[in-house]
C-alpha cells in the first residue's frame, strides 16, 4: 500500500507501565437524585402514566420526538424515588427506564486565552510570524484542497450540542437567526443549570462558559486577522445549548438536544461531549444511534482519557454507526504572545514574547533575570531546593526552566529566598499559561517559547546582564506565532481515548482530524481567541469534513460518508508523546487513521463496512467480509494486502487492571490475514465481496489481553490507496475479573482522592428527611472496576441486628436491607464509580442506626445476570451510621 511505503514497522521493547492511583483515574458516574427517563411505548396511551408523573414531580424534559417518546422526571418524593419510579415505569405504555446521569463539560486543555479587548475587528493583533502558507490542520486533513476548489460547506446545517455559541462574535456572524450564520437552535437549559436542578430553557443559546464557541469557530470561523478560517465556512450553523455556564448536564437534556437537532431538519450533528462507557446500549448512544438510523451523520469524541489505556471508550461515541473521533497533535503550535521588551548589558532594546500566567501583574515591571541552573537540557529545571546560598531573589525574575515538578513546585522554591515575579521557558514548542497564585509572594508568573529562554541563559551563562522591562497583557501588543511542532505534530494527541468497546463490534474510534493545539473563537466576554487541546477540537473539524464530502458526492448519506473517510484516512506512526517510533499506532487508538477529505470526497472506490472487528477468543469470526464497489467508469485492478499495526497488551503483568498509556508492546507480534482474493478486477460500476481470514499472533500470554490490529491494503490501478482497520482480542473477555475482591471501599464523599477510610470509621448522617447535610462529611461507596460491567449492585449488609432493622434476602441469598439510593449502576466504563450516601435505600427508607457493609456486586462481559457465578464480589469494611 503507497501510505505505508516509507514505514519501517519494526518493534518497541518493553516499557513499564505507570501504577494506577484512584486520584489519577476517578471519572466517576453520577446520578441526579430523584430524577428518571421513561422512554414510552410508540403507539401506547400515555395520558395515565403522565396523569401520575404529574402527580409524583416535576417535569424536567418532555421527550415528545418522532424517534424518541417519553419524559424525565424530578419526582418531588426524593426519599422514595426509586420505589415510586419502578411503579411508574410498570405501566404498560412505559418500554424503558433510566436515572437521569450528568456528563461533565469537556475540560480541553488551555494554552492560551486572549485578553477581553482582543478582536479581529479591532485589530489587536500587532504582529504575525512568517509561518507555512495556509491553516495547518486544514493541510494536514486536505480541507484546503476543497476549499481552493470551491466547497466551504454551503447550504449544509450543522448543529452543535454544547454550552452554545456567542453568536454576536465578529468572526461567527455577529447576530442570530435568519440571514446569520448562527441561523437555528435554542437554549435547552439556562445559566443556573448545573445538571442536577431542574432545567430552565430559553430561545437564546448564548455560550457563557466558552466551550461551544471554540467548536464553532473550528466548524465555520470566518476569515480574521489570526489567519484561520473555519472548515465549513459557508454552513449554518445550529446552537443546542445544553450546559449552564457551570456544571455538568444530564442524559435527558442530551436526547432532547439531539431529538430537536433532528427535527429542526439539521443535516449533520455533532457534539464533543462524553463521559467512560464503552456501551452501545447505554441509552444517549441508543438515541444517536437512532437518529444515524434515519440517515443523519452524527460526529461524537472519542474523549480524553487516552492516560489510562485501552478499553476506555466512551459515551455516545459508542454508539453503532456513529463517528467516534480520535485526535492528533497539531502541525504547528499557535501561540498568541504578549510583546514586551530586553536588553543586554544595556544596550539596544529588543522584543520579546510572552504568555501571561496566573497571577499577572507584570505591567511596569523592569528587573534582571536570575536562574537557579544554566543548563537548558536539565528536565527538572528549578525543582529542587535552592541552596542555602542563594542571594536575595526580590529584586530579580527568575528563570526556570520547564519539566517533571508542577508548577507550584518551581514557585515556591523561588519564593522561599523572596521572588515575586517568575517566568518559566518551555521545553516544547510554543507556551501554555498556568497557575502559580497560590504561591504567597508570587506577584507575576510567564512562560516564554524555548527559544527565547535558552537564548536568555546563553546569555546569563556568558556572564551578560539581561534586564526585562514587561508591559503587563491588558496593555501589551501582541504577536501570533505558529512554530513547528516536531516533537508531535502529526502524531496521536497522547490524551485520546483508546478503544476498543467492550461489545467489540465496531472499532472505535472511527478515524480522527487535528486536536491538539487548535486555534479558534472564543467568547469575546473571554478574550475572543484560544488555542485549546482536545478531542473536542478533533470532532468539529469532522463535522465541517462532512460538510465538504457531501458538497462533493451529492449525498449525505452517513454511512457513505463516513466509509469513504476512514477508508481513505491516513494511519499515523506510534508516538508515545516524546519521540515518533517506526511502526503504526494500533488501531484501537486511532482507527482508520487522519482523514484525508479531499481524497475522500472524490473517492470512486467504495468499501464496505469500514472497519472490520473479529471479536475475542471466544466470539472469534473466522472470516468477515468486506464490499469493494467501482464507482467509477473503467475497470480498476486492484491488490489486496495487509499492513499489520503494533500489537499491546491491554493488562499490567500479573495483574487483572488495564496498563496506562504507552501500553506495552509486543515484539514481532502481529496478525496473519489471507484473503479470498489477493488481485481482482472489478468492471465500472460493480462489486465484489472479498473474505478475510485472520490467524492471530501466536505467544501471546491470552491472561493480559492482547489487542492486535492493523489495515487491509486496497492499492488500485487508478491510483488509488484505501484501507479498511481490523482489530482482534486474544483472550475471553467474560473469563476476565472485572471486580477485584478488595476493590470496593467506604471513603468521605467530599474526598476527592477516594481514599479508604478506616475500618469502623462513624458518620453522623443529617435526620431523615430534613433536608440538611450542609458541611456533613457523608459516606461514599466506591467500585473500582478493572474491566466494564452493563450492571453494578452494591448492597448494605448490617453487622449489627436490632428490631428495627429490616433485612431481606437478596438473589444471592445475602442478607440486605437494600441498595443506596442511585444503584444499581448501568452500563458502566472501567473507571471509579462512587456516590455519596445519606443513608437513603432503594426501598424509599432509610437505614436505621448501625454498622453495615457495602457488598458490591459487578456483571462481568457477556454475564448472565441470572447467574451468581458471572458476578464478581467485593466487600468493604465496616463502618457506622447515626443520625444527628
Amino acid at each position: 500500500m503507497a501510505r505505508f511505503s516509507a514505514i519501517l514497522l519494526a518493534l518497541l521493547s518493553t516499557q513499564a507501565s505507570l501504577v494506577w492511583s484512584a486520584e489519577s483515574s476517578k471519572a466517576s458516574r453520577q446520578h441526579v437524585p430523584g430524577a428518571y427517563i421513561f422512554e414510552f411505548e410508540d403507539g401506547k396511551d400515555t395520558a395515565g402514566v403522565l396523569r401520575t408523573i404529574s402527580h409524583e414531580g416535576t417535569t424536567r424534559m418532555n421527550l415528545d420526538y418522532k424517534l424518541f417518546k417519553g419524559v424525565s422526571v424530578q419526582l418531588d418524593d426524593v426519599e422514595n424515588a426509586e420505589e415510586k419510579a419502578f411503579k411508574i415505569a410498570s405501566s404498560p405504555s412505559v418500554k424503558n427506564m433510566w436515572p437521569v446521569e450528568v456528563y461533565s463539560i469537556p475540560e480541553p486543555k488551555v494554552h492560551w486565552v486572549g485578553t477581553p479587548d482582543t478582536s479581529s475587528a479591532a485589530g489587536g493583533l500587532s504582529k504575525r510570524s512568517n509561518e507555512t502558507e495556509g491553516y495547518a490542520p486544514h493541510r494536514m486533513t486536505q480541507i484546503d484542497e476543497l476549499h481552493k476548489k470551491g466547497f466551504t460547506g454551503k447550504g449544509v446545517k450543522i448543529a452543535v450540542i454544547d454550552s452554545g455559541i456567542d453568536y454576536k462574535h465578529p468572526d461567527l456572524g455577529g447576530c442570530f437567526g435568519e440571514g446569520c450564520l448562527t441561523t437555528f437552535g435554542t437554549d435547552f437549559v439556562g445559566d443556573h443549570y448545573n445538571g442536577f436542578n431542574t432545567p430552565k430553557p430559553d430561545e437564546d443559546p448564548m455560550d457563557c462558559q466558552g466551550h461551544g464557541t471554540h467548536v464553532a469557530g473550528i466548524i465555520a470561523a470566518q476569515k480574521n486577522a489570526y489567519g484561520f478560517l473555519g472548515g465549513a465556512p459557508d454552513a449554518t450553523i445550529g446552537a443546542y445549548r445544553v450546559f449552564g455556564c457551570d456544571g455538568q448536564t444530564g442524559n435527558d437534556v442530551l436526547i432532547a438536544a439531539f431529538n430537536q437537532a433532528f427535527e429542526d431538519g439539521a443535516d449533520i450533528i455533532t457534539a464533543s461531549i462524553g463521559g467512560p462507557s464503552g456501551w452501545a446500549d447505554e441509552p444517549w448512544s441508543r438515541a444517536v444511534s437512532a437518529i444515524v438510523d434515519q440517515g443523519v451523520p452524527c460526529t461524537v469524541s472519542a474523549g480524553n482519557d487516552g492516560a489510562l489505556g485501552m478499553f476506555f471508550g466512551s459515551t455516545a461515541a459508542g454508539g453503532r454507526g456513529v463517528a467516534a473521533i480520535a485526535s492528533f497533535d497539531n502541525a504547528v503550535s499557535p501561540t498568541l504572545l504578549s510583546l514586551s521588551e530586553f536588553t543586554v548589558d544595556g544596550g539596544k532594546a529588543q522584543d520579546f514574547g510572552y504568555t501571561a500566567a496566573s497571577p499577572a501583574a507584570w505591567d511596569g515591571v523592569e528587573l534582571p533575570l536570575w536562574a537557579p541552573d544554566l543548563d537548558t537540557s536539565v528536565p527538572d529545571g528549578g525543582c529542587e531546593p535552592y541552596p542555602a546560598d542563594t542571594p536575595d531573589l526580590s529584586e530579580h525574575i527568575v528563570l526556570i526552566r520547564r519539566g517533571t515538578c508542577t508548577y507550584v513546585q518551581k514557585a515556591q522554591n523561588a519564593a522561599n529566598f523572596g521572588a515575586k515575579y517568575i517566568v518559566i521557558y518551555n521545553n516544547k514548542p510554543g507556551t501554555v499559561e498556568y497557575d502559580a497564585s497560590s504561591v504567597p509572594g508570587i506577584e507575576a508568573a510567564a512562560m516564554v517559547t524555548s527559544e527565547v529562554g535558552e537564548r536568555w541563559i546563553k546569555l546569563l551563562k556568558d556572564g551578560s546582564d539581561v534586564t526585562l522591562s514587561v508591559t503587563g497583557p491588558e496593555t501589551a501588543e501582541t504577536q501570533l506565532i505558529s512554530p513547528v511542532n516536531e516533537v508531535t505534530g502529526g502524531a496521536l494527541s497522547y490524551y485520546t481515548s483508546w478503544g476498543p468497546s467492550w461489545d467489540l463490534e465496531e472499532i472505535k474510534p472511527s478515524f480522527g482530524a487535528p486536536g491538539g493545539d487548535i486555534l479558534s473563537t472564543y467568547p469575546t466576554a473571554k478574550g475572543s481567541y484560544a488555542v485549546l487541546s482536545g478531542t473536542s477540537m478533533a470532532c468539529p473539524l469532522v463535522a465541517a469534513a462532512y460538510a465538504l464530502v457531501s458538497q462533493v458526492r451529492g449525498t449525505l448519506d452517513p454511512r457513505e460518508i463516513l466509509h469513504v473517510l476512514s477508508a481513505d484516512s491516513k494511519p499515523q506512526v506510534f508516538n508515545d508523546g516524546a519521540a515518533f517510533y517506526q511502526y503504526l499506532a494500533p488501531v484501537p487508538q486511532q482507527g482508520g487513521g487522519l482523514m484525508q477529505v479531499s481524497d475522500a470526497a472524490y473517492a470512486t472506490t467504495l468499501l464496505e463496512p469500514s472497519s472490520l472487528s473479529f471479536g475475542d477468543t471466544a466470539t472469534f469470526h473466522n472470516v468477515l467480509n468486506f464490499t469493494l464497489t467501482n464507482a467509477g467508469d473503467e475497470e480498476v485492478s486492484y491488490d489486496i494486502s495487509h499492513v499489520p499495526a503494533l500489537s499491546m497488551y491491554t493488562l499490567e503483568a500479573d495483574s487483572i487492571y488495564p496498563a496506562r498509556f504507552p501500553n506495552e508492546p509486543i515484539a514481532g507480534a502481529s496478525a496473519r490475514l489471507s484473503f479470498s482474493e489477493s488481485k481482482i478486477s472489478v468492471a465500472a460500476g460493480e462489486s465484489v465481496f472479498v473474505e478475510v481470514m485472520p490467524r492471530a499472533p501466536s505467544g501471546l500470554n491470552a491472561k493480559r489481553l492482547p489487542v492486535w490490529s492493523g489495515w487491509v491494503a486496497i492499492n488500485g490501478s487508478d491510483g488509488s490507496s484505501l484501507s479498511v482497520p481490523y482489530q482482534g482480542v486474544t483472550g475471553n473477555l467474560y473469563e476476565h475479573k472485572v471486580l477485584a475482591a478488595d476493590s470496593a471501599w467506604v471513603t468521605r464523599a467530599d474526598d476527592d482522592t477516594l481514599r479508604p477510610v478506616p475500618v469502623n470509621t462513624t458518620f453522623t448522617l443529617p435526620v431523615p428527611g430534613s433536608g440538611g447535610g450542609e458541611g456533613t462529611s457523608l459516606p461514599a461507596v466506591v467500585a473500582y472496576l478493572a474491566l466494564g460491567s452493563t450492571t453494578v449492585r452494591a448492597d448494605i449488609v448490617p453487622l449489627t441486628i436490632t428490631k428495627d432493622t429490616p433485612r431481606t434476602t437478596d438473589f444471592f441469598g445475602t442478607k440486605t436491607i437494600g441498595q443506596p439510593d442511585g444503584f444499581p449502576l448501568r452500563y458502566v466504563g472501567r473507571n471509579t464509580n462512587s456516590g455519596p450516601w445519606d443513608g437513603r435505600l432503594d426501598s424509599g427508607n432509610f437505614a436505621p442506626p448501625g454498622t453495615y457493609k457495602f457488598v458490591v456486586r459487578a456483571l462481568r462481559i457477556r454475564g448472565d445476570p441470572r447467574k451468581e457465578e458471572d458476578w464478581d464480589v467485593a466487600e468493604s469494611g465496616a463502618f457506622t451510621v447515626k443520625y444527628e
